[in-house]
């Protein structure tokens, strides 16, 4: 870990420890904001002591992290536009990643002071995609091809429908609970239970499901907003430390041979397919990645790449060029595969091509992935109080029934935990709340519509101020510092 700072000035070496604490105390931040999400039904059903669930939910955090994958990282990272992505190593490109944690950072920091559940992942996207229009009002570009919107309607789609799924399926599980057991004590409140039965505690059964649940919870949560920030982590690393990161220095032989492969196969159809691709995608000009130059650009990737079997025997602009090589055939690939007229064989052939030109690129070192485990961890530790009693007591009119806490929270870390498998960055905020929220309909407890609508409304102002944010901090950074 320490070798990254190797051949760094004092300046730039500190710019990077800074820049990296920036990060982990963003996901500090996002561990104890997002806390209450995974222990408020384990901690209001009493289930467990409220120290033993937030001790254990970090662990859990951390462990999400850490066997999480990376695919939501480099989902949210794509979403910065190209033009950034390869000039990320400039004064440029820290501004970008200073205006999005700082925009993301203060409304996470102001949500959670008034006990409000808002979403990281929302506030995170909409910083990012901030940046993204920033750029385009310096560079005097088009909105549209500031942001990366065939990612972005993908993401905006994962947070719209996650919570919508997560209330349909937290409902269905209580209908059924309702059904089967209508007699059972777990349809009992925590006070229900304390002044009928004088006991402190849920039914066994029901306490088994709360805890395993919040802990299934915790997992993927980590495994889903852990992920956010290693791909953070990475933008700071590449932008201060290229010798060190802009490739995967640890790259097997044989990947750097599919990359190779990988970026012949893809001149090759590009050549069968000329026609109706420059036919969508017309050449317009200075544009650093464009389809009509993926002959070119694989060309100048492989022979920057040469016959080395190890990305470390590579000067260090030489790696550069392969990562920037790397990056516009993968974003030629994307462009592609959705052009009309292409046949199932080529797009299927370009899901393959993908994977291998972003395999040594999409990367993240161990250390990367434990510190990121770390803050989050650590972050889940405190800060829980908050949002525990608006979740247990303010979403429905009546308390929240042990069955009720059983069905939210288990089809909550079911909806979370699919959605990494995918890829899809999705907010535990919004999808734990609405899935509290069907119970409560489906229960018939009504629900308060005062904690609702501020809930709601903080959920359709994290997009816009947050880009506002990130927007101005970028643009006038820019003009300041660059």
């Amino acid at each position: 870990m320490l070798e990254l700072l190797s051949g760094l000035d004092t300046l730039l070496a500190i710019t990077l420890v800074l820049s990296i604490t920036f990060v982990l105390a963003f996901e500090f931040i996002n561990g104890f904001h997002d806390t209450a999400n995974a222990v408020a039904t384990v901690i209001y059903t009493q289930s467990m002591k409220p120290e033993t669930a937030v001790l254990l939910s970090g662990f859990f955090n951390f462990l999400g992290v850490f066997f999480g994958g990376l695919a939501v990282a480099y989902a949210i990272v794509n979403l910065i536009p190209t033009d950034l992505l390869l000039n990320i190593n400039s004064a440029q490109g820290m501004v970008m990643v200073f205006a999005l944690l700082t925009s993301a950072i203060v409304w996470n920091l102001g949500t959670w002071y008034f006990g409000i559940p808002a979403s990281s992942s929302h506030t995170l996207i909409g910083a990012i995609l901030g940046v993204g229009i920033g750029n385009a009002l310096l560079t005097g570009d088009s909105i549209v091809n500031g942001i990366n919107w065939s990612k972005a309607i993908d993401v905006f789609l994962s947070l719209f429908l996650s919570p919508l799924f997560g209330a349909g399926l937290a409902g269905l599980m209580l209908f059924t609970l309702m059904k089967l057991r209508p007699l059972s004590n777990i349809h009992k409140s925590p006070f229900q239970r304390q002044q009928i039965e004088g006991r402190k505690h849920p039914p066994f059964w029901a306490r088994f499901m709360l805890i395993v649940s919040s802990m299934g919870m915790s997992f993927t949560h980590g495994s889903n907003d852990g992920q956010k920030g290693v791909g953070l982590v990475m933008l700071v690393l590449i932008a201060l430390a290229p010798a060190h990161f802009v490739v995967n220095l640890e790259a097997e032989p044989i990947q750097i041979e599919h990359t190779k492969i990988a970026a012949i196969q893809l001149k090759e159809l590009y050549q069968r397919n000329q026609v109706i691709i420059d036919l969508k995608y017309p050449v317009k000009g200075n544009h650093q990645c464009e389809p009509s130059k993926i002959v070119e650009e694989a060309g100048a990737l492989l022979s920057a790449i040469g016959d080395a079997k190890s990305f470390q025997t590579l000067p260090e602009a030489q790696r550069w060029n392969v990562r920037t090589q790397l990056i516009c055939l993968a974003d030629g690939a994307k462009k592609i595969s959705k052009v009309p007229g292409i046949n199932d064989v080529d797009l299927k052939q370009l899901k393959g091509i993908q994977k291998d030109l972003t395999q040594t690129t999409e990367y993240a070192p161990t250390w990367v992935i434990v510190a990121v485990a770390l803050a989050i961890g650590l972050g889940t530790m405190v800060g829980w109080k908050r949002v525990v009693n608006t979740v247990g007591e303010k979403i429905g009119k009546k308390d929240m029934t042990y069955a009720q806490g059983m069905a939210a929270q288990t089809m909550s870390a079911l909806s979370i935990g699919l959605a990494s498998v995918i890829g899809a960055p999705v907010s535990t905020t919004q999808i734990l709340s609405s899935a509290v929220a069907g119970t409560m309909v489906v229960n018939r407890s009504g629900v308060q519509l005062s904690t609702i609508k501020t809930i709601l409304t903080t959920w359709v102002l994290t997009l816009p101020v947050s880009m506002g944010l990130a927007i101005s901090l970028y643009y006038f950074g820019v003009k300041l510092f660059v």
